[in-house]
């Protein structure tokens, strides 16, 4: 499986990294650096992981033809989010959000502000009207959660299902 994955906004980069670190090594993993050039650190270990700027707007994961099975934007800021619900394509990961839509490739955006305004809310529904899967990362208190670190393993789990990615980083309900 190819699974791109955008970083965008400054805060939310500890779950990002933690996607990284749970996600199984088989998965060929792109990796798009908007601001946030910390992370590359991070994957300096990790086999068949690839790292793009986001000026790179003709980076090969920018084609259809590159056929990447999923993409996810974690955290996508409310900026990138408003791009891509309008269709702009001005760096690599709108561009990437752009064809996985026209390829109707599974599209994950965790967007992480809040309050969420009347026009993040209209931008959100309208992704999700073309399928996007919007998953802000959002605690849940049913899965005996006790640390932060429980949380996270949740959220990320959450994400992984949404993406048809296998874990067991939570516990499930019975």
């Amino acid at each position: 499986m190819k699974l791109v994955l955008a970083i965008t906004g400054a805060s939310g980069i500890r779950l990002a990294n933690k996607f990284i670190k749970y996600l199984p090594k088989d998965i060929e993993l792109h990796v798009i650096v908007t601001k946030n050039s910390k992370i590359v650190k991070k994957l300096e270990n990790r086999k068949k992981t690839f790292i793009y700027n986001n000026k790179d707007i003709g980076a090969s994961i920018s084609s259809g033809s590159f056929q990447i099975d999923k993409v996810a934007i974690i955290p996508c800021s409310m900026n990138t989010l408003g791009k891509i619900a309008h269709g702009i394509s001005d760096n690599l990961v709108t561009r990437v959000a752009s064809v996985a839509l026209k390829e109707q490739r599974k599209l994950l955006i965790a967007p992480r502000e809040m309050p969420l305004s009347p026009i993040a809310l209209e931008n959100m529904l309208k992704l999700s009207k073309l399928n996007v899967i919007i998953a802000p990362p959002i605690m849940g208190y049913y899965s005996n959660i006790k640390t932060l670190k429980d949380m996270e393993k949740f959220i990320i789990g959450k994400w992984y299902d949404s993406l048809s990615i296998d874990n067991n980083l939570y516990k499930r309900w019975k």
